[in-house]
């Protein structure tokens, strides 16, 4: 007994979070279900209405959840969670809606289907409001709860040279409920294994190769979570197929990540997709172009060359944010506080309503949705200059989004972006291009993702 009371007490965050999930989800399900079972009639019984009803919200649910992530605490902050599962609830929300609708087109209920104009649909959003309330409540809960449990863990780092130390420890503050820096030294300090085993999580930076192996056999000896920077030969083979030749283990690399299936597919994709939102959105466009135009009297889009697949050059298209006298001059990423951008312009670069020309390089083949964000020449070049790999962005159509712009921000490092664009290209599926085009919406909630760089301005360039 005494033995299963400490099996439960070192178990008890697991059980805590596991039935927090459980309240999470039922919650989110009760209240959809008790407002659309107040005007069908047939949810109130064993039906085949009841069945197909929680058949899909079930289905839906766990196809949202493999694309925005469920109820993560303690693992993620309670915002970005809450901005999730608040994208996939509605989701859920609407195609359990729409499948609600089509059953009740027969000759005991209505004669034709109805999206609006029903009391179904008040009743539809009234719930999702309910439905976020309801997640606020319940992940800042569950995050007080698993944090009150759960300690910061002691961290080490273990740095490639002392320089390191500020940049690491400056990411991790943002995640001071998790780990706490409690030491850190250089990956060749003579005392490295104590250092390891005074900690509970050991963080690697980017050491030579060699080391980083001998640092890993290091932790797993001592049972020690490891979190260990990516390096380019770790990207490579993070898709890599296991392979038994004759009876040694190989890791196949596979370099043509994209059939020709795919490529098909993909561009069938873009070319319909990109033409159904420029219709949909061309009157936004529109009343954006008279905006820009009524600031300053200045030209509505802004061009630049920018390069794409096989160091292709293209000209972008993009809705004029900063000064029209910018137009000649070096070109310069933003930056914090910038004062080149103009008054319209920071409410369009807030909510990337700037970007919507680019949906016609899209419908021309410049570009494509998901691939790795077009840079400007300029840093093209720096960044090539300082870090060759960068070229390996190439090997695949700029997009408009990605998994760099998602995880990322706008004054991400060229070498962390060149990672998570790699991550995108060495892991290619229709699928995953689908998850990261439905994740895109998660950023506009996020101020940081259009952050500038920390440079100081101090002369006019191109606009970015």
């Amino acid at each position: 007994m005494r033995r299963m009371a400490r099996r439960i007490m070192h178990h008890r965050g697991d059980l805590i979070v596991g039935t927090l999930k459980c309240c999470a989800y039922l919650g989110l399900f009760l209240i959809f279900y008790f407002f659309m079972r107040i005007n069908n009639w047939s949810l109130g019984n064993i039906s085949r209405t009841l069945a197909t009803f929680l058949l899909t919200w079930s289905v839906t649910s766990l196809a949202m959840t493999a694309i925005y992530g469920g109820y993560e605490i303690g693992r993620k902050k309670s915002k970005p969670i809450i901005t999730n599962m608040s994208l996939g609830t509605f989701f859920v929300d609407l195609a359990t809606y729409v499948q609600l609708q089509i059953m009740n087109v027969n000759a005991n209920n209505r004669a034709s289907f109805r999206f609006f104009g029903n009391i179904d649909f008040k009743y539809l959003c009234l719930a999702f409001l309910l439905q976020v309330a309801f997640l606020v409540f319940i992940v800042r809960f569950g995050n007080h709860r698993f944090f009150t449990i759960y300690p910061p863990k002691r961290c080490l780092l273990i740095l490639g040279e002392e320089g390191d130390r500020a940049a690491i420890e400056d990411k991790l503050m943002h995640f001071r409920l998790q780990w706490k820096v409690a030491d850190a030294a250089v990956w060749d300090d003579p005392q490295i294994r104590r250092r390891i085993e005074k900690a509970e999580v050991v963080f690697i930076a980017s050491v030579p190769e060699g080391e980083s192996m001998q640092l890993l056999k290091m932790c797993y000896d001592l049972h020690r979570d490891v979190l260990c920077k990516a390096q380019l030969q770790d990207i490579m083979l993070s898709s890599a197929q296991q392979v038994v030749v004759e009876d040694a283990p190989f890791l196949e690399m596979d370099y043509h990540k994209m059939t020709l299936f795919q490529r098909i597919v993909k561009r069938v994709v873009d070319i319909a997709l990109s033409a159904v939102m420029l219709l949909i959105f061309s009157p936004l466009m529109l009343v954006v172009a008279l905006a820009i135009r009524l600031e300053d009297g200045g030209p509505v889009i802004f061009s630049q060359t920018r390069l794409t697949v096989g160091g292709r050059r293209f000209t972008i298209r993009k809705f004029r944010t900063m000064r029209k006298t910018l137009s000649e001059g070096p070109q310069k990423a933003t930056q914090k506080g910038d004062t080149r951008v103009t008054k319209v312009g920071r409410f369009l670069r807030r909510w990337r309503i700037d970007e919507l020309p680019q949906l016609w390089n899209i419908f021309r083949g410049d570009m494509t949705f998901v691939g790795p964000r077009p840079e400007m020449l300029d840093n093209i070049a720096r960044y090539k200059s300082d870090l060759p790999t960068f070229v390996y962005r190439e090997k695949v159509k700029a997009g408009l989004t990605g998994h760099a712009q998602i995880e990322g921000k706008y004054n991400t490092s060229p070498e962390d972006k060149l990672m998570l664009d790699l991550l995108y290209i060495e892991n290619f599926s229709l699928w995953n291009d689908l998850r990261l085009m439905l994740r895109t919406p998660t950023v506009l909630f996020r101020k940081d993702s259009t952050e500038g760089f920390e440079e100081e301005l101090r002369k006019g360039g191109k606009e970015e």
